[in-house]
């Protein structure tokens, strides 16, 4: 039986809608629709990288919890771009396929930068759930044209070996999948992919924000990955809401988190 899907929320006017970062042989395009704020720029700008589960999900889909709270309209008038980006999904492609995609557009907005009035050097990514994964990953890696300048975790997946399960019977979870089979058999791959495991002193920093609640992703994800990047000297912070479970549904005010998020870019950029 075909699963009805609903239209997605309307968004505000893309400036740049439907831009092929890439095009894998044998696999769909993949596009980035981009958000520009009124002004002359350069602007700094956020990748928005959707969640999923790795299974799901698209750069023009919002959690429902989040999607009546005017994401892209809250960070346009601070000042900021909006790219919203795909990337290959799991059942589509393993890893590091997602990593790669994420790349390729971090890598497209640098080089058309001076065209589409953005600040080469004030590039952010902002991850929810597998895209939390995606966008800490990318960051932690990213170097030359590939760089970030700040990342923000919105509950995301961020130590996978705590996610390794002693029974490998039954349907395969979605990390399984990603990574082409049980963390047990490929160790030092899932380390290599791991955020946590690639954590490093001149990573840019990072700010989580989590959900006390959550009971996809626990809290620890967050607080660890927060621990070994401070123990390694880089700036990390770490917002806990009360009370919200997974997409911060529970949580009464995901616009001052949206809000909380453009704080902590405008310090790091500043301070930049």
């Amino acid at each position: 039986m075909t699963d009805f899907i609903p239209p997605p929320a309307p968004r505000p006017t893309v400036t740049y809608a439907n831009c092929t970062v890439a095009d894998h042989a044998g696999f769909r395009p993949l596009h980035l629709d981009l958000h520009l704020p009124p002004g002359e720029g350069p602007f700094p700008v956020v990748l928005w990288v959707h969640g999923g589960g790795f299974f799901s999900g698209s750069r023009v889909w919002m959690p429902d919890s989040v999607a009546p709270y005017d994401f892209h309209q809250r960070l346009l008038a601070r000042g900021y771009a909006v790219a919203d980006v795909d990337y290959r999904l799991a059942l589509e492609a393993p890893f590091p396929a997602q990593l790669v995609d994420i790349q390729a557009a971090i890598r497209w907005l640098r080089h058309y930068a001076d065209q589409l009035k953005l600040d080469p050097n004030r590039f952010a990514a902002l991850g929810e759930s597998a895209g939390g994964f995606v966008a800490a990953l990318a960051g932690l890696v990213g170097e030359g044209d590939t760089a970030l300048q700040a990342v923000i975790n919105w509950y995301g997946v961020v130590n996978l070996f705590a996610f390794e399960r002693e029974d490998e019977d039954g349907d395969p979870d979605p990390i399984t999948v990603l990574f082409g089979g049980p963390i047990r058999g490929r160790r030092e791959f899932v380390r290599w992919g791991d955020p946590q495991s690639r954590v490093h002193a001149g990573a840019p920093p990072f700010l989580s924000i989590h959900g006390d609640a959550d009971t996809q992703v626990p809290l620890s994800q967050s607080e660890g990955l927060t621990q070994v990047l401070r123990e390694h000297g880089v700036r990390a912070e770490l917002l806990t809401v009360p009370g919200a479970d997974h997409c911060f549904v529970g949580h009464d005010d995901i616009g001052g988190l949206i809000e909380a998020g453009a704080d902590f870019l405008d310090d790091v950029f500043k301070a930049g």
